[in-house]
């Protein structure tokens, strides 16, 4: 069963292949759900300062059933910090906020933020935000450390300064939209890449030749989705507080031919509809 199943980083910490993803879940509805996420057999949760939900995930994990150091709890030190006190404060808030004596993964959100996505230059100021997630990392607050939407150059600039290498960066991948080169680039240097939005934020559902796939393989389209991220190396980390869409989603033993994950690999399917304001979604 996939919830049972993990990746090891390069640090030896192991990580669930699936994941929760928990954006747009309202922080009054966040601990609910994770407990209901950790009740189904889900053990990663993912969370973000974004998100405004850290209080509600936290309280979540701490009222479970399931002993803290079962769960594997990751957050993410917003984009528009790029500057080492900054972050480093914003480390412990995280802390303080999710009630959570460590952090299992925690990533820098974006190598820009969010309103000049993909725009200017702020390598330094990744270097300056980097250089606190090493420190928390090695004063145990935190287990592993990584990133969020980096592009080739944006990891370069982090591995020619930093004395760690990110142990994780988390990309938007799903079928329609694949960085191929880039997912390669992380497997060669040992960075797991996590996939976000698995289902494209829902658009992918509209596909019809996804949903022919699906229906022979016998499977749903978000099944099929979150198949097609694990079969390719990657965390997948689908998004809900539905109940049986929980259950749904970690439903996904059956095994994509090779023929079809190449595809599902070269299908262009970036149309995000209402999404497409999101920043990640615009197609920068």
């Amino acid at each position: 069963m996939i919830l049972n199943e993990t990746y090891t980083l390069s640090t030896g910490v192991q990580i669930p292949k699936l994941g929760l993803g928990t954006w747009f879940i309202d922080d009054d509805k966040a601990a609910q759900a994770v407990r209901d996420a950790i009740a189904i057999g889900y053990r990663n949760i993912d969370t973000a300062q974004a998100y405004s939900n850290e209080r509600g995930v936290g309280e979540g994990v701490r009222t479970s059933s399931v002993p803290r150091d079962q769960i594997f709890v990751s957050t993410k030190l917003a984009a528009e910090i790029k500057n080492y006190k900054d972050a480093a404060a914003a480390i412990d808030g995280s802390l303080t906020t999710l009630g959570l004596d460590h952090i299992d993964l925690m990533l820098i959100h974006s190598p820009q933020p969010w309103n000049d996505f993909r725009g200017g230059d702020y390598a330094d100021g990744n270097r300056e935000a980097w250089r606190a997630l090493e420190d928390a990392h090695k004063a145990g607050k935190l287990r592993a450390i990584g990133v969020s939407n980096f592009q080739q150059h944006d990891l370069e600039n982090i591995l020619e300064a930093g004395s760690v290498t990110p142990h994780v960066n988390q990309l938007l991948v799903h079928a329609g939209n694949t960085p191929t080169e880039l997912i390669a680039y992380c497997q060669d240097k040992g960075i797991l890449v996590e996939a976000y939005s698995p289902i494209a934020h829902g658009e992918i559902l509209k596909n019809p030749d996804v949903t022919a796939m699906a229906e022979r393989y016998g499977v749903t389209v978000p099944q099929l989705c979150i198949r097609y991220t694990l079969q390719l190396g990657t965390v997948s980390l689908p998004k809900t507080a539905n109940v049986e869409h929980m259950r749904s989603n970690a439903q996904v033993d059956t095994v994509i031919s090779a023929d079809d994950m190449n595809l599902l690999r070269d299908l262009h399917a970036r149309d995000y509809g209402q999404h497409s304001q999101f920043p990640v979604y615009s197609g920068k």
